[in-house]
């Protein structure tokens, strides 16, 4: 770690640093926008965290493409039953006054046409939006699976970070919410949490069948594909 310019001083004090923000994401190509921030500590924890797939590719055994359920991306290494597990988060911070931000991404996401929709540099974009969303510096859009950027955000970002030109048709093909897409993984989360784990908190079903009726309810109203700019 010694070698990261950009480390915090502190990283190495024996008596803890703050940690403000904590990043999930996995391997997706049609459902999760590139970044976005849960509504609270509960709700990252269950709709982000214990919700997370990743999808296999060409270095994995198998067929590639396929969906792996992957909680908090740490399956393999649970030493307790999974509904434990996520109580357990859950309650860990049942005494702090401020809880850390949580958030999502995707540098995987694709296009109609399979491209990816994302480059290898636009995560350093994404970083910084989610820093400046842990200092509360900018507000963001309120959408069914959470707060997702502004455009006037990024626009900025992507200028000031990579000295690039930021289109509002890139932004819509990124950031719009997929609305069918986000049903079948919730469909897909709830079917292995009922069949696979006994102890899962009633909260996990409440919160992922509260976010589906939202995303009925948009679809309703607006289709399928529902630009950020819409809510």
């Amino acid at each position: 770690m010694g070698s990261l310019k950009n480390r915090d001083p502190q990283l190495e004090d024996p008596e803890g640093v703050v940690v403000k923000g904590i990043i999930y994401g996995g391997r997706d190509s049609d459902t999760w926008p590139p970044v976005f921030e849960s509504f609270d500590w509960v709700h990252g924890v269950i709709t982000i965290a214990s919700c997370l797939e990743s999808e296999t590719t060409a270095t994995t055994l198998g067929k590639g493409g396929v969906r792996k359920f992957n909680l908090m991306a740490n399956l393999d290494f649970l030493s307790l039953p999974i509904g434990k597990y996520i109580q357990n988060h859950l309650d860990f911070v049942k005494d702090l006054e401020k809880p850390p931000l949580i958030f999502g991404v995707n540098y995987f996401l694709k296009g109609q046409n399979s491209n990816y929709l994302t480059g290898m540099q636009y995560k350093r974009v994404w970083l910084k939006w989610m820093e400046l969303r842990v200092h509360n510096d900018i507000e963001a859009i309120k959408t069914p699976i959470g707060f997702l950027p502004r455009y006037q955000d990024l626009k900025k970002l992507f200028q000031e970070v990579l000295n690039k030109d930021y289109p509002e048709e890139d932004y819509r093909k990124q950031f719009t919410l997929r609305i069918p897409e986000n049903i079948a993984k919730i469909e897909r989360i709830v079917e292995i949490y009922k069949t696979k784990v006994t102890d899962s908190p009633d909260i996990f079903f409440k919160l992922l069948q509260e976010q589906k009726q939202w995303l009925e309810k948009i679809k309703v109203q607006y289709g399928d594909y529902v630009a950020p700019t819409l809510f």
